[in-house]
């Protein structure tokens, strides 16, 4: 076990000794509306309550991050739902039992009632046509209902008012005590465990069951056993956020560090870590105002948390995508001028000249101005520099070579196309005007290799080699490289 663990349980087992206290209906509760006397209250850790809370919703955020992250992966956010929604009867009946919120008796009624939701689920694929997505609609509606009128008939009693049995619905983790506690560090630690030791196992099922079962590994046996201990999470949890909200702290986090890692023993470490902090922000939060639940300002951290994972995430953020995108854009265009410089400078088959701004226009089909403003990005890259009052564009040694190699990239591709392809040679342009701009240095010297190292291209013109690439390029700055285009 690692220090972070011990540390973690070690916490579990102080707070477990501390004096317990009455709880109350929200954490809020225990103190005054002033939010910062609210803020440097929680955390001196003063409340009892307060402690439970805090420890008890990170706890649920460790398991749930770690057996979200498995469901996840497997495409079952679904059953998470079914299963938070079919353990209601089982919390109801668990009750029923002796007549009292005995965290054992409801832990075993709810987990018995989620089993048998997720065994009912199986059972009505395998019977029937129906897909799974309808099976667990069916089991969520009914289970959930049976629950509504087990606790409406329990509030209906001489006591069941003070149950407190309708919290489950909703959450309230102001209510976790010492013995939910204990239950929650017992759930947390099986599932760590379980993980760790067929960590294996889950991964493969998780992704390829089809080849677990062909190598023998009981994969239906481990299906089973992941239910079993998101049965467990579910229960775990239920305290704190409640039957309507447990499915979200199932999925959000995980969810998250899915976006931010392709690694799964990551993955696992992230959506434990979003879990804990979840819980810990919602804890906090619903202790600054009177009328704050702890629940949804758990879920709605973790919300927080995922949008900032959907906005930013290195590979996947929507904004770092939108980014590559305007900056592969950019390049492709950069690169079109530089190529639309080349042609200009070997149609007139110069040397030492610059282009001029209205020959650029003329060449790319566009006005004056925006090839004034193409040229301008060139220049802010250092690939070309302007003259006589920007009318001029010379490119630099470097803008040059690229020219060259963007020009080589396209005719080697066209003729490759029509040598190995046996395409006619005007239906290469298009296809060559895309590729292009990603073809690889290795890419380009296998073409070449093929291509017998050729200096003509299917149109008849030359292909740039390697010698010309070196020359440079034309600014008059630099006169001993100013040789623009040259014949061959």
């Amino acid at each position: 076990m690692k220090p972070s663990w011990r540390i973690q349980f070690a916490l579990c087992a102080l707070i477990l000794a501390m004096p317990s206290a009455a709880n109350a209906a929200k954490i809020s509760e225990l103190g005054d509306t002033n939010l910062v006397t609210q803020a440097i209250r929680f955390f001196t850790f003063q409340d009892p309550a307060v402690r439970y809370a805090l420890l008890g919703s990170m706890l649920l955020g460790i398991t749930c991050g770690l057996l979200g992250s498995f469901i996840v992966v497997r495409k079952m956010a679904l059953v998470g739902d079914a299963l938070s929604h079919a353990v209601l009867p089982g919390v109801a009946i668990g009750f029923l039992w002796n007549m009292s919120k005995d965290p054992v008796a409801i832990f075993v009624g709810a987990t018995v009632a989620g089993l048998l939701g997720t065994v009912v689920v199986r059972l009505i694929t395998q019977t029937t046509h129906l897909k799974e997505d309808t099976a667990l609609g069916l089991v969520l509606a009914s289970f959930f209902a049976v629950g509504i009128c087990l606790l409406t008939m329990i509030q209906r009693m001489p006591t069941g008012n003070k149950s407190g049995i309708d919290k489950f619905l909703f959450g309230q983790a102001a209510s976790i005590g010492p013995a939910d506690l204990k239950l929650m560090a017992v759930v947390t630690l099986l599932s760590v465990v379980v993980i760790i030791v067929f960590y294996k196992e889950f991964l493969l099922t998780s992704f390829d069951s089809g080849f677990a079962r062909a190598a023998g590994f009981p994969a239906q046996l481990i299906h089973y056993a992941l239910m079993l201990l998101l049965a467990f999470a579910v229960v775990i949890a239920l305290q704190a956020v409640g039957v309507v909200l447990v499915s979200a702290m199932l999925i959000t986090p995980a969810a998250a560090a899915y976006l931010l890692t392709d690694r799964m023993s990551r993955m696992l470490w992230l959506a434990a870590l979003f879990g804990m902090m979840a819980g810990a922000l919602g804890a906090f939060c619903s202790f600054l105002g009177p009328n704050f639940p702890t629940g949804p300002f758990m879920v709605l951290s973790a919300s927080a948390v995922f949008a900032l994972a959907f906005l930013f995430a290195p590979r996947h953020g929507v904004a770092n995508r939108w980014w590559r995108q305007r900056s592969r854009a950019q390049r492709v265009q950069r690169e079109n001028t530089l190529k639309s410089i080349y042609h200009v400078l070997e149609a007139r088959e110069s040397k030492g000249e610059g282009v001029s701004l209205r020959e650029l226009a003329e060449r790319r089909r566009e006005t004056v101005e925006e090839a004034a403003r193409q040229a301008a990005d060139l220049h802010r890259h250092e690939l070309a520099t302007l003259h006589e009052e920007g009318n001029l564009i010379f490119l630099t040694p470097a803008g040059w070579q690229l020219a060259c190699a963007i020009v080589r990239n396209h005719r080697l591709w066209e003729l490759y196309l029509t040598n190995a392809a046996q395409i006619a040679a005007d239906h290469v342009h298009e296809d060559a005007e895309k590729i292009e701009h990603v073809l690889g240095d290795e890419v380009v010297r296998e073409l070449e290799r093929r291509l017998q190292y050729a200096t003509i291209d299917p149109h008849g013109r030359p292909i740039p080699g390697f010698a010309e690439m070196q020359r440079g390029g034309n600014s008059p700055d630099q006169p001993g490289e100013s040789i623009g285009y040259g014949k061959r």
